[in-house]
């Protein structure tokens, strides 16, 4: 004769258990709190990790910016646009030399600086997505990167005098129960026709986990 296996099943009161717990661990997720930073400006002030954030890139971005706005640079192209001839300028992306995971902070860097120069109104943009296929125009499909040695060849390809651009590097330094991370933020001014910079200045950001 074949054999009849039966399946055990839990007692109600296991069950019971069971389900108590499950209600217990929803109940505990359903007391956390979603907060707008409109509503609570507080949660945006404190540091969550040693990558950049807003905090960081609007102090960076304004210490920079500042400093550009007097430059002799921004004195040649005001005094274009004010004789009907502004200087076409475009913005380039900045090479990340650290070995943290900045990408996405360093490509709003780079949108907030190229919203600051089309409000200024003393210079023509070149939109970053036009860019994109002019990179990958000269460097090929394969590697479509930004290489700042090829700047002449760019310049050529967009009809741009000048690109503003830059770079980030960093100090990372450990201890047994703490680390630090030292950004330094370069942003540049160069000439398409001669690779010459036009302008050059820096600011320094830290960030520590202790």
């Amino acid at each position: 004769m074949s054999s009849i296996r039966f399946l055990s099943f839990a007692p109600p009161a296991t069950l019971l258990v069971v389900a108590v717990a499950t209600s217990a661990g929803a109940t505990g997720c359903a007391t956390r709190e979603v907060v707008r930073g409109s509503d609570d400006p507080s949660i945006n002030a404190p540091a969550m990790s040693t990558s950049l954030d807003r905090e960081d890139i609007q102090r960076t971005l304004s210490r920079l910016l500042n400093q550009m706005r007097d430059a002799p640079i921004m004195g040649e192209w005001r005094a274009r646009a004010g004789a009907g001839q502004s200087t076409t300028v475009a913005i380039a992306p900045f090479m990340n030399e650290t070995t943290e995971h900045i990408d996405p902070q360093l490509d709003s860097m780079l949108s907030e600086t190229e919203t600051w120069l089309v409000n200024s109104g003393v210079a023509r943009v070149i939109s970053h997505e036009r860019q994109l296929d002019m990179i990958r125009e000269v460097e090929g499909a394969q590697h479509p990167i930004f290489d700042p040695r090829h700047i002449p060849q760019y310049g050529k390809q967009l009809g741009v005098k000048y690109f503003i651009t830059g770079k980030v590097g960093a100090s990372d330094e450990r201890t047994m129960d703490a680390r630090r991370v030292q950004y330094f933020i370069y942003m540049q001014v160069i000439d398409t026709e001669t690779s010459e910079i036009r302008w050059q200045q820096k600011a320094y950001v830290t960030k520590a986990i202790i």
